[in-house]
This record gives structure tokens, C-alpha cells and sequence, in this order.
């Protein structure tokens, strides 16, 4: 009996942005749960500097060698002058298949990779150019939210050019009493401040112009319940269960450290015993945002439930984490779906995705010669 070809996928990690090692863990992550009867793997480790790394030097670092080790080594035997030098190592594996996109932030939840796997004319786990995009910008999701009737939290948008009229007082009046400051354009919390006086507002703003040009100011929901919400599927999403994230009442919120640095004092309630109404409305709300956004393959959409039971949704992540306390996959684990199964689902969808937009027809028509 022929043995069934195994289906080659390159796996690209790490980035330019903040996220740069959390992406390192979901990908070992994604690595070890991946049949290896069922793929033949290449790692592409993506520097701070934005250069991909080959899967030859990408394997030491993740065997343990210090990655900046391993960069110096490798930096000096490529040609910078080559405009295609920061890409170059993806052409020594022939013949990848798909390619599955473990970059958080910068590059790869932006419609970056996106772009170039396009251009290269393969398939891609997750969502496209557009939607990675839109998704990626809080502005813009808060924009097509609001457009289709889906709540969200009145904000208002810091920028340079505004900086001077956006005082406290205003922001204030506009958006609350409590303020959140967050980079448009970040994620995992980082550069998000909660101001509740004039001070914490220009400091945290100040911090916030580190990360983007584009600041939100954004209502503060008191106490509010964290709560997610993992989607799956292409034009037919499906809605996980739901889970719930408990913070430290030390914290004001689920910010970087407690997700990644020190999540002893966070405790997760999976599933959520919730109201079936309130439970209901939060999937229906998920997938609406998912379709609406033009969302591929998965999201992990977060809310923000009020006292009086009124849900807000906070963010949509298009290339959720799967580190050992990351909820996208641990959300389909008390649905009914294991790691390696989410994994091989993901890249059945990409495959699907990539076959769909093949259909589409370009007309080129020819002008006539002078």
C-alpha cells in the first residue's frame, strides 16, 4: 500500500515586535503537538531585525542556543546588498506546501507575511492581507464593529497632530472618568496604561507614543469580567465555549506580565459557567465580528463583561497565542478539540482558503501599441 505524502509546512516564528518570545514558545508549542507522520516541518526563525533565519540555523535556537549567538553567526554570510537578503533562507526548502504563521504583533498579524506568501503563491494558515490588517488596528476594528451594530467601548484617537486639543478634561468629558490608553497598533497589552487622573494620562500617553502614532483613549468598564472566546472556520465559523480570566485585584488588568511573565495570581475558569443568554450573545457576537471583519481560519475574541451583565468586545487576535496558559487552544480543549486535531483543522482551512481564492479570474487587457 503507497504511503500518503506527507504535506511539508514551513513554520515561521519570532518577528520585530514585542511578542518575539511568546511567539518562540507557541511555536514549540505548535511544533511538538504537529504529527510528524503527517508533516515534514522547516522552522524559519524571523530575527528582531526581521530577517529569516534558515531551519538549519533556526533548530539551534530552538534546541536552546542563545539566539543572539546564533544571529552573529549567521548575519555575516548574507549579502544585505541582495534586496531579497532578509527573506533569502525561505528559498532552501523546496516545495513547502503551506506555510503556518506563529508571528504575534508586527509582520505577522498585520497582513505582512501575508503579503509576501501571496506574492509567493502558497497556501497560509489564518486570515488575509485585509483582514490581518484590520483586525491588527484597533481603530479600524472599532470602526467596522460599531458599522455592524456590534458594542464595543467609546474611545476616542490620540495622534500627534491632535496631541495638544486631547486634554484630560476633554477625554474626560468624551469618553469617562477612567480612561485606557492603548497603542492602536500592539498587542499583548503592551504600552496600555489605565489613567484615572491627569498625570497617569499624560504618562501612560507619553509610553503609548513609544509604541504607534495612533493612540485610543478608550471608556474603562468598572470591574469588569474578562471573558473569551475562541472562533474556527472559514466562511462557516464555529464559536468555542466560553473561558474567564480572573486578575490578581492588585492588577487593573490582564497586562503583559501576568500573561506571560508571572501568571501565578491569574486564575482561568474553563468553561464559564455564564447566564445561556449572556453566553449566546457573546458567540453570536464573536462570530458576527469574525465574518464581518473577513476573518480566515481562527481568532481568539476577548470581551469585557460588565456588573449589570452587559458584554463589550475588547479585541480580536488573528494569530492567537498557543503558549502552556494561552486560551485559543485551551478553549478548544473543553470543546471537544485536542491540540494536535485544532493544529491539522487550521492547516485543512488554509489549504481550502488558498483553493477558494484561486477561483477568482484576472482580465488583462491589452492596450493597443501607439
Amino acid at each position: 500500500m503507497e504511503t500518503q505524502k506527507k504535506i511539508h509546512v514551513g513554520l515561521l516564528f519570532g518577528g520585530n515586535s514585542s511578542e518575539h518570545d511568546v511567539s518562540k514558545r507557541s511555536a514549540h508549542n505548535i511544533y511538538d503537538a504537529m504529527d510528524k507522520s503527517k508533516y515534514d516541518i522547516d522552522l524559519f526563525l524571523l530575527t528582531k531585525d526581521g530577517i529569516v533565519l534558515s531551519d538549519a540555523a533556526t533548530r539551534r535556537v530552538f534546541d536552546g542556543e542563545p539566539e543572539d549567538d546564533v544571529v552573529a553567526e549567521e548575519m555575516p554570510k548574507m549579502d544585505m546588498s541582495d534586496p531579497l537578503a532578509p527573506i533569502k533562507n525561505l528559498a532552501l526548502a523546496k516545495d513547502i506546501d503551506i506555510f503556518y504563521p506563529v508571528v504575534h504583533g508586527n509582520l505577522g498579524e498585520d497582513g505582512t507575511l501575508q503579503g509576501l506568501f501571496k506574492l509567493l503563491k502558497k497556501p497560509y494558515v489564518g486570515s488575509g492581507v485585509l483582514a490581518s490588517a484590520a483586525s491588527f488596528d484597533k481603530d479600524i476594528t472599532k470602526q467596522i464593529l460599531t458599522h455592524h451594530h456590534i458594542q464595543n467601548t467609546a474611545y476616542v484617537v490620540v495622534t500627534p497632530e491632535n496631541r495638544d486639543q486631547m486634554t484630560y478634561a476633554y477625554l474626560r468629558e468624551k469618553v469617562g472618568e477612567h480612561l485606557f490608553i492603548k497603542p492602536a497598533n500592539q498587542g499583548s497589552s503592551v504600552g496600555i496604561h489605565k489613567a484615572e487622573n491627569e498625570q497617569e494620562y499624560l504618562d501612560g500617553l507619553a509610553d503609548a507614543f513609544k509604541y504607534d502614532f495612533k493612540i485610543l483613549v478608550e471608556q474603562s468598564i468598572d470591574n469588569p469580567r474578562e471573558v473569551e472566546c475562541s472562533i474556527l472556520g472559514n466562511e462557516d465559523p464555529q464559536a468555542s465555549k466560553l473561558g474567564a480570566i480572573d486578575v490578581p485585584k492588585t492588577d487593573t488588568f490582564y497586562d503583559y506580565n501576568n500573561k506571560f511573565v508571572d501568571a501565578s495570581g491569574v486564575t482561568f475558569e474553563l468553561p464559564v459557567d455564564l447566564p445561556a443568554d449572556l453566553t449566546k450573545r457573546i458567540q453570536e457576537m464573536s462570530l458576527g465580528a469574525f465574518k464581518a471583519l473577513g476573518l480566515k481560519g481562527m481568532a481568539r475574541v476577548d470581551f469585557l463583561v460588565s456588573e449589570d451583565g452587559e458584554p463589550y468586545l475588547g479585541e480580536i487576535n488573528t494569530l492567537p497565542g498557543f503558549t502552556n496558559i494561552s486560551l485559543y487552544p485551551k478553549l478548544w480543549e473543553v470543546s471537544g478539540i485536542g491540540y494536535s486535531e485544532l493544529i491539522d483543522r487550521l492547516i485543512k482551512l488554509g489549504f481550502e482558503e488558498f483553493a477558494r481564492q484561486s477561483k477568482i479570474h484576472y482580465d488583462f487587457v491589452a492596450l493597443d501599441a501607439e
